[in-house]
C-alpha cells in the first residue's frame, strides 16, 4: 500500500522504533594549563564526567557519545573547588587530584581499569601488563590498553602513568608531548 507521502508499507509490517531518550545534559568549561586548554565536562551534581584537551575536542565528544549516547553540552563553569584542585595540581600540588569528584559510564571492565588508574600514585608508572595483573586479569593486557584509550577523564584518572613493558612512552590521547610533560611534572624521568 502507498501512503500519502509515497512510502510503501506492507500490511502488518512493524514500524521502525526510534529512541526518544533525552540527551544527557552536561556543562562544559575550559581551564588554561601549562600544556594547553583543558576541557572540563561536569554533570548537574558537579561531578567530573570528562577531561580532555581543546585540540582533541572531537575525540572527547566521541567518547561522550560512546559512553552516554546523545549528549547536550552547554557552557557552564565547573565547580570552583574542582578548578582550584586542577590548578593546584598543575602548580605542583600533585595530591590535589584526589579531591576531585568524578563519575564514569562504561562497561564493568572499563570501570575496573579506570578505578585502578586512580590508584596509581603520582610519580609512579605501571606497565599495561602490571595493571592487568593488579586487577586480577594478567592476560588482559590488550583489553587494558583499549580501556585506557577510552578513558574519558584524562589527568584525574591518570592514564598517562601507563607505559610500555620496556619503560617506553606509548600512546596518550592528548599526545606524547603532554604525556611526557605530565610524567616529568610528577617527578618521573622519561
Amino acid at each position: 500500500m502507498a501512503s500519502a507521502m509515497g512510502v510503501f508499507r506492507l500490511p502488518g509490517a512493524a514500524m521502525p522504533v526510534r529512541s526518544i531518550k533525552t540527551p544527557e545534559r552536561f556543562g562544559l568549561d575550559r581551564l588554561t594549563t601549562p600544556i594547553g586548554i583543558a576541557l572540563l565536562v561536569t554533570d548537574a551534581d558537579g561531578d567530573l564526567r570528562a577531561l580532555d584537551w581543546e585540540d582533541y575536542e572531537h575525540r572527547m565528544r566521541g567518547l561522550l557519545r560512546l559512553h552516554y549516547g546523545a549528549v547536550d553540552l552547554g557552557n557552564q563553569p565547573a565547580p570552583a573547588d574542582m578548578r582550584t584542585a586542577l590548578s593546584g595540581y598543575f602548580e605542583g600540588e600533585l595530591g590535589q587530584l584526589s579531591a576531585i569528584a568524578w563519575r564514569i559510564a562504561g562497561t564493568p571492565f572499563q570501570q575496573k581499569v579506570w578505578t585502578a588508574l586512580a590508584q596509581i600514585p603520582a610519580g609512579t608508572t605501571l606497565s599495561y601488563g602490571a595493571l592487568a595483573a593488579r586487577i586480577g586479569m594478567p592476560k588482559a593486557i590488550r583489553a587494558v590498553g583499549h580501556a585506557n584509550g577510552s578513558n574519558p577523564i584524562s589527568v584525574v584518572l591518570p592514564c598517562h602513568r601507563l607505559i610500555g613493558a620496556d619503560g617506553s612512552l606509548v600512546k596518550y590521547g592528548g599526545g606524547l608531548e603532554r604525556k611526557r610533560w605530565l610524567l616529568r611534572h610528577e617527578g618521573v624521568e622519561v
